[in-house]
């Protein structure tokens, strides 16, 4: 590990931000008498509105709430004087806010709001934060009483103070029952992906701001690209295909909903240095402008920018990260709004394209992956010389999005948008050794993934007293270039013969979701939702000639790029009918069941036409899975929690074979598998102790295996597979477990939260099920932060100290067998040629952020 060093200048800043909490506690002591607000809360046709909750929010983000009575009436006491931004949510309606409202001592405030229509992410915006329960005010996360699906809410809370501040969203997503992610070369230093229910990474859907993104060639996701941390307001996770209106590639597993930080009234200024362990440095600065825009002021501006350098917990894999994002929004009038969004991330790093064999762990250490020395000892080029793998990975992500109230109950929201990835890597082909050099012309690989998405969701709805009928579609069009090409790893200069290609493709893919769907509200505590919808794909591949999977191969083997042309094409189409229906009851103002059943699907990658001579006999046909759940929300004021059941049945669930020897040695192919089935609970809870402490717990016990086949035959992407009985699904946990207490007043917040994964398996070098096993493991993380917030110029300055993998275990969390077991159910025999993915050690990083308001508050 490296050494911990403080720099003098983050002393200095120490003895400042001291400095400012004691002026800050002497600001505390002026009490002054308190004021409130009251008001009521509409629909769009003047009828009171019952249980809305009411969220008062100060310029320091103090938040205090009040839900409405049977009337749409309600107050919120207790406010010092001073601005307020009034929140309001309820089912079926988008979040109402309302800022500038003036308090003052000894008398109300007068305000009332009618409430509009709503998409499926605006309904669960404020709900959450705007809670009575004590309980679920103080939770890191919680659950809406509204839910129709089993959803866990990541507070902002949640993200800002128990998080390491170069964290992920792969990181952040750990606090949700079942989850299991990790980054071997520590948090938010490398491409973590998330589990969940048996899902692996490219079988859920991801969206910012309601925004799909993901991978071309399949809908996977990269941690490092897209959305940085601070873009990440808070995070909504859905564990179900969602409703119809739900636009993603790969609902079916479920969707992990992440929002842009909300945008306050007051005009504030940020900025921040994060120092520690592996040499880890970011620098971030921030600006909110508040709302502005003259007399009537409209609009607000929000730009935060950052830098990030780290030497990484493992050897030779350094990072280097730029990101920036901006946020406008304006409200054109009551009935017309317009928010712009974008990100750009740049990141740069010496990942190579395979993780450390057990031998070189075993040699060399846990930490092992490259070296810093260029030759061996005995005078030969290293191949492990960590310069010879890079990675560079710029991406942009750009959303508008307009709605407008058309009148008579009708609304309108379109989010055109953009994104773009260029995954440009360099890496040497062979990491095996480093006694004599495996360095040639031909040795390396110069790999491409690059495309750029466009595309919009549209959708119009209309309101009446029975509820809520929405309509609409996603269309997008993703133009996709890679390639695969033996390259010199001293030049990088690429060859041109046929022999060393190994693949070059162009496809274009189309996607279109209509759908509808209806939101019944009409029966006294029931809201009821059904709907369908459309989910067409087209994607239209051009295989250029290569050595060994694409093209009708007419060209020798010393033939060019340049003196061949030869080249394939595949049309493929896909479609499914997706049925949605959900259920909510309320049973009490504080308890809610629900129960939901939906149909989910994701199309065969584009690797599946990856095959020798590029022969694809028959299209294959999309993955298919319907979800039946079954779940409880409660809050009372000193408990609140959520538990739920589900079962999913897969139909042509893909799994990936690597052949270790032959001709297509190292290239992965795509298979069919049986069908599978995964039964499981999930419950969380948090008990608010008293004096702002509170224990939070999540547990969840599932099940998750194919069901029993009765063999195939060996193909030249497949390996045989003989009869066998149901076998454990790769990487699904058959438990996890979390505990965690936080403390939360007088800005101080103190939060440490253990996680436990249980026993997992994966496939063996063949593609056998359940023969290579993987032990539990746990990680601990501690977070201490002191924030000034008290009324000063110098609210939300910041002291922040984070420990990440506390009690540094080194466990083995992924296995990939070099070898395999001679069937089903098998155990392999361990490998040294075996590669592992191990916990880092444990990092700690300390965070001194001084914030500036112009306005005394």
């Amino acid at each position: 590990m490296k050494t911990l060093q403080i720099p003098l200048r983050i002393v200095f800043m120490l003895v400042c931000l001291i400095a400012l909490g004691m002026s800050g506690r002497a600001l505390q002591a002026q009490e002054s008498a308190t004021g409130t607000i009251q008001g009521t809360i509409t629909d769009q046709g003047g009828h009171a509105v019952q249980n809305a909750a009411i969220s008062a929010v100060a310029a320091n983000q103090e938040n205090h709430t009040a839900i409405t009575n049977v009337e749409g009436k309600f107050t919120v006491s207790g406010l010092k004087p001073g601005t307020y931004a009034v929140q309001v949510s309820a089912p079926g309606f988008a979040v109402k806010e309302k800022g500038g409202v003036a308090v003052t001592a000894g008398q109300p405030s007068l305000i009332s709001l009618a409430l509009s229509l709503a998409s499926v992410s605006e309904e669960v915006t404020v709900e959450a934060e705007a809670d009575t329960s004590l309980a679920s005010q103080l939770s890191p996360v919680k659950s809406v009483l509204d839910a129709g699906s089993a959803r866990t809410e990541i507070t902002s809370q949640y993200v800002n103070e128990f998080t390491s501040p170069v964290t992920d969203f792969a990181d952040i997503t750990q606090i949700a029952p079942g989850t299991v992610s990790w980054s071997s070369n520590g948090v938010g230093l490398g491409q973590s992906k998330i589990y969940f229910r048996g899902f692996v990474d490219d079988d859920y859907t991801m969206t910012w701001d309601g925004i799909p993104f993901e991978d071309a060639n399949d809908p996977s996701h990269h941690s490092w690209a897209y959305v940085p941390a601070p873009a990440i307001g808070y995070v909504d996770f859905d564990r179900s295909p969602g409703t119809a209106s739900d636009m993603g590639p790969a609902n079916y597993g479920g969707s992990i909903h992440m929002f842009s930080p909300r945008l306050s009234d007051a005009q504030t200024f940020q900025g921040s240095e994060s120092y520690g362990s592996f040499n880890t440095n970011e620098y971030l600065g921030e600006f909110n402008s508040g709302l502005f825009g003259g007399a009537n002021p409209k609009a607000h501006f929000w730009f935060e920018g950052h830098h990030m350098t780290s030497d990484g917990y493992q050897t030779g894999n350094d990072q280097v990260r730029t990101a920036g994002s901006a946020k406008f929004t304006y409200k054109f009038s009551d009935k017309s709004y317009l928010s712009l969004i974008g990100t750009t991330v740049i990141v740069d790093s010496n990942t190579p394209d395979s993780d450390a064999t057990r031998a070189q762990i075993a040699q060399f250490g846990d930490n092992y992956l490259l070296e810093t020395n260029q030759y061996n000892a005995d005078g030969t080029l290293n191949n492990m010389y960590y310069k010879y793998y890079n990675y560079h990975v710029p991406t942009n992500f750009e959303i508008i999005t307009y709605t407008r109230e058309l009148g008579h109950g009708w609304r309108l929201e379109t989010k055109p948008y953009t994104y773009s990835y260029s995954n440009h890597q360099h890496f040497q082909n062979t990491q095996d050794s480093e006694s004599a050099s495996n360095l040639t012309a031909t040795s390396a690989l110069d790999k491409l993934n690059q495309y750029n998405r466009g595309g919009t969701i549209t959708s119009v709805s209309s309101a009446s007293r029975y509820g809520v009928f929405r309509t609409g579609f996603w269309y997008e069009y993703t133009p996709t270039y890679r390639y695969q090409i033996g390259s010199n790893p001293l030049t990088w200069v690429d060859s041109n013969e046929i022999k060393y290609i190994k693949f070059r493709e162009h496809f274009d893919t189309n996607s279109v979701q209509p759908y509808a769907e209806y939101q019944l509200v009409a029966i006294p505590r029931w809201t009821i939702t059904a709907g369908i919808k459309d989910a067409y794909y087209n994607m239209y591949l051009k295989q250029w000639a290569s050595n060994k999977d694409a093209g009708p191969l007419t060209c020798s083997t010393t033939q060019t790029s340049a003196t061949c042309r030869a080249f394939t094409t595949h049309d493929a189409g896909y479609n499914n009918w997706l049925p949605s229906v959900e259920a909510n009851y309320r049973i009490h103002d504080n308890w809610s069941a629900y129960a939901q059943y939906g149909r989910g699907s994701i199309i065969p990658f584009s690797s599946v036409y990856d095959v020798s001579g590029a022969q694809v006999a028959v299209t294959p046909p999309p993955t298919v899975a319907d979800t039946y759940q079954a779940g409880t929300v409660l809050k009372l004021n000193r408990l609140s929690m959520d538990a739920d059941a589900f079962h999913i049945h897969f139909v042509n669930q893909y799994s990936s074979f690597t052949p270790q020897t032959g001709e297509n040695k190292g290239f992965t192919y795509y298979y069919a598998t049986p069908p599978s089935n995964t039964n499981g609970l999930e419950a969380e809870g948090n008990l608010a102790l008293g004096s702002g402490l509170s224990l939070f717990l999540n547990g969840t016990f599932g099940r998750a295996k194919y069901e029993a086949s009765s063999g195939k035959a060996a193909t030249a992407t497949a390996p045989a597979v003989g009869p066998a009985p149901s076998a454990w699904v790769a990487l699904a946990p058959h438990d996890t477990e979390s505990i965690g207490f936080t403390y939360q007043d007088k800005g101080f917040d103190l939060g440490f939260f253990n996680k436990r994964v249980g026993t997992r398996w994966e496939d063996d070098a063949s593609g056998n099920h359940q023969t290579v096993p993987l032990d539990p493991f746990w990680m601990s993380n501690l977070f201490l932060n002191y924030t000034l917030h008290k009324g000063s110029k110098f609210d939300q300055s910041k002291i922040k100290l984070s420990l990440n993998n506390l009690f540094d275990n080194h466990n083995i969390v992924d296995i990939s067998a070099a070898n395999a077991a001679s069937a089903n159910d098998v155990l392999y025999t361990p490998s040294p040629s075996d590669t592992l993915e191990l916990l880092p050690a444990r990092s700690v990083m300390v965070t001194f952020q001084l914030g500036f308001s112009p306005k005394e508050r």
